[in-house]
């Protein structure tokens, strides 16, 4: 995610990437092309002999020169790293989950609010083009009646991290968080909650089945996981239906609407790098002075606390 976000970052205008951090000598040259993950697109070098570089958080944060921290740390490190630096002045663009517990969420959503300083939480789906068409599409022809969102992919066995629960909170807090996020984003916070699912980390299986139930927008289901390591592919997609069509999606293929009037419709799509996006918003809303309403920090809290619900309901 820092291959990402740093190219996201060149490409917005009025924008400097002034200092990069690394305890990584190999990543300090510029070179990320042993940097892994389920994702395709970032560049694999960086040009960093004009910008500071820093071996440690701490003397980074030490450089009154910058206006803005962006993490991409592990997620274990998301809450304390994103908090100090809110006390020392600074807005903060944290890559997602917020934190590993709702309690320590609201605290940091906290600090950036009594520091009068901006927060705001890489929940990306929010700018993927896909998720901004069906919102766009609920809008005008909900409400949903029943919705499936998957998400799923390998386990990452690029990351030593990430397969310890308690660093990285599991598939349900790393990767699921997204599509928890996103129904948040639609309907808020369910009135209801069940949970089933099955977690195996020896064989790199983590995998959770939730329904969510809404009050007037029937049942929301949010599935997948981690599957058995390296060959399995990542993919992601939806469902959903209202009264007037049933949307449909997969990743790497053309989003359909399916009406009432039993017509198939190619719905149109934003173009452009959702991380680009993301990014470019959140430094549109610091020109601005204005809270970043799009992806509030508030919501991201609500999606930890969530998928805490989640969770207990998986242990019933």
């Amino acid at each position: 995610m820092g291959a990402m976000h740093l190219q996201a970052w060149q490409s917005i205008a009025d924008v400097t990437v002034a200092a990069v951090m690394s305890s990584d000598p190999k990543k300090l040259s510029g070179d990320l092309s042993g940097v892994g993950g389920n994702l395709e697109g970032a560049a694999s070098t960086f040009d960093f002999k004009e910008i500071a570089k820093y071996t440690s958080f701490a003397d980074m944060l030490a450089d009154t020169s910058l206006d803005v921290i962006d993490i991409c740390l592990p997620t274990h490190l998301h809450a304390d790293t994103a908090a100090s630096a809110l006390n020392e002045g600074r807005h903060v663009f944290l890559e997602k989950p917020l934190a590993l517990d709702s309690d320590t969420a609201d605290r940091v959503v906290n600090t950036a609010a009594a520091k009068g300083k901006t927060l705001m939480v890489g929940q990306v789906l929010r700018f993927i083009a896909e998720y901004k068409a069906l919102a766009r599409e609920l809008k005008q022809f909900g409400p949903s009646r029943t919705a499936l969102f998957r998400r799923r992919c390998a386990a990452p066995a690029w990351s030593t991290w990430l397969t310890d629960p308690a660093k990285s909170g599991g598939a349900l807090l790393d990767l699921l968080i997204h599509d928890l996020d996103y129904c948040i984003s639609l309907w808020g916070m369910p009135s209801g909650v069940r949970g089933s699912g099955h977690r195996d980390l020896s064989r790199g299986i983590d995998v959770t089945h939730a329904e969510l139930q809404y009050d007037g927008s029937g049942s929301v289901f949010v599935t997948g996981g981690w599957h058995h390591k390296q060959a399995y592919p990542f993919a992601m997609e939806f469902t959903v239906s209202t009264d007037a069509a049933t949307y449909d999606w997969k990743h790497g293929g053309v989003m359909k609407r399916y009406t009432e009037a039993g017509t198939e419709e190619e719905v149109s799509l934003d173009s452009g790098d959702p991380f680009a996006a993301e990014l470019s918003y959140f430094a549109q809303c610091l020109k601005n002075g204005t809270a970043p309403t799009l992806c509030p920090p508030e919501e991201s809290a609500q999606a930890i606390r969530l998928a805490e619900w989640i969770e207990r309901e998986c242990r019933r």
